[in-house]
């Protein structure tokens, strides 16, 4: 709604979809609509700061995708950091309080749809390339044709697990912080659909999946401070010290 009443104010402009377009993305948006059902669930089930660490996964899954995929190859500085990461998700679970093995499947499954995203949406905006007349696609159109196919995948879900029954009995519906808040969480999915779409097309999945890790520090203090998360000082060595000296290793074998 947000992209057609932006296109109908003439700021924007929007790619027609026709069939062949959608049958090219109805993989990815397959995808799209697992990692946000399988992110939901895991935040339901564990911390906010341990849902961070454990995204390490998505980015050693992604630089293994994209050497068997893409056929790039990483250098042995990358391996290591990847290694470094693997240890770092381990010893943050060990030493989470709040250990929920439920949370953790959710976010393990999680990590295996996040990178099968990046790196099939990377292959996928290349196919689409010769799918349409002008060889391009404007991520407009991308953030547009990915949210619009989404709903009636989300419609399938909604009334597989009778979700709009267990909202209306809740009474959420009737708080009008609860409709500010979720319009401000459409707002911002609008916007990360946006950023995520032009930056991967910008770049590599490997790099997505590393700069997109780099919030871990910031979500992780939130997360404790707002949620009040039981924590311990091990945890915390895990959380703060671990995930930002491995992201840094990363980034500088990345760029070397």
């Amino acid at each position: 709604m947000i992209v057609l009443a932006v296109e109908f104010l003439g700021a924007i402009s929007t790619k027609k979809a026709t069939w062949k377009l959608v049958r090219v993305w109805i993989p990815v948006n397959l995808i799209f609509v697992g990692m946000l059902v399988t992110g939901m669930y895991s935040l339901k089930h564990i911390n906010v700061a341990m849902v961070t660490i454990l995204k390490n996964m998505t980015n050693i899954l992604t630089a293994f995708g994209k050497s068997i995929f893409f056929k790039k190859r990483q250098n042995g500085k990358v391996w290591v950091a990847l290694f470094l990461m693997i240890v770092s998700a381990v010893n943050g679970g060990i030493t989470d309080l709040s250990f929920g093995a439920m949370g953790y499947t959710w976010q393990i499954m999680n990590a295996f749809l996040l990178t099968s995203y990046s790196l099939t949406l990377r292959k996928v905006m290349d196919t689409v390339k010769r799918s349409v007349k002008s060889g391009s696609l404007n991520e407009v159109s991308m953030v547009f044709l990915n949210n619009s196919l989404s709903v009636p995948f989300a419609i399938v879900l909604i009334i597989l697990s009778d979700e709009w029954g267990y909202v209306s009995k809740e009474g959420v519906i009737r708080l009008p912080m609860f409709w500010v808040l979720l319009d401000e969480s459409g707002l911002l999915g609008v916007a990360i659909s946006f950023t995520s779409l032009w930056f991967l097309n910008q770049t590599s999945p490997t790099t997505y999946s590393l700069v997109g890790s780099l919030n871990k520090i910031p979500i992780s203090i939130c997360g404790i401070l707002l949620f009040k998360v039981p924590v311990s000082l091990p945890n915390l060595f895990s959380i703060f010290v671990r995930v930002l000296f491995f992201g840094v290793f990363f980034a500088k074998a990345k760029m070397s």
